[in-house]
């Protein structure tokens, strides 16, 4: 045996998680399952405009994931292959939703293993329920008025009723 098999297993869950969905809380329940721990990693580009700040969106998933032990949160602006390097771990764990995924999340596999061949990506399928969510989705119709309360834990619908100047009387006017 090698003494590779006792090492701790880390998983890095990138993405730009505004905000973080219930959908990706899933893929990090059944991830930590998998690995000893589990980095939830806010990428950021200073050039690109999110609806909230990378400490507002660390803050939200620190708050939604406090119950789940082997989480940590932390951000990086920049190639994720240099995040793994400083950080030890060499596994990059995705969710996978339909297969318009697949084609980038193919392509950003192949591309980070091009990089550093010592780096290894795993896909979880997204579980039925959460299979059409996504934070673009989520924000757009909260924007219009909609309720996505049971899409997001509760401190994230909070924030985004709070962003988007929403009360939550008509929020809940609109519930499906």
């Amino acid at each position: 045996m090698t003494q590779d098999k006792f090492m701790s297993k880390t998983a890095i869950y990138p993405g730009t998680f505004d905000p973080i969905t219930n959908g990706h809380i899933d893929i990090i329940k059944r991830g930590i399952r998998i690995f000893d721990n589990i980095i939830v990693l806010v990428a950021y580009n200073p050039d690109k405009a999110a609806l909230f700040t990378v400490e507002e969106r660390m803050e939200m998933i620190q708050d939604a994931l406090r119950e789940i032990k082997g989480v940590t949160v932390d951000c990086h602006a920049g190639l994720l292959v240099d995040y793994l390097k400083t950080s030890g771990a060499n596994i990059i764990l995705r969710g996978m939703r339909a297969l318009s995924d697949f084609e980038y999340e193919f392509q950003m596999a192949l591309m980070n293993r091009r990089q550093t061949r010592e780096i290894e990506t795993v896909f979880l399928m997204s579980g039925f329920k959460w299979f059409y969510t996504s934070s673009r989705i989520i924000k757009e119709v909260v924007s219009l008025g909609g309720s996505v309360k049971a899409l997001v834990p509760d401190n994230v619908h909070q924030k985004l009723l709070e962003k988007y100047n929403v009360t939550a009387r008509n929020n809940n006017n609109h519930k499906r």
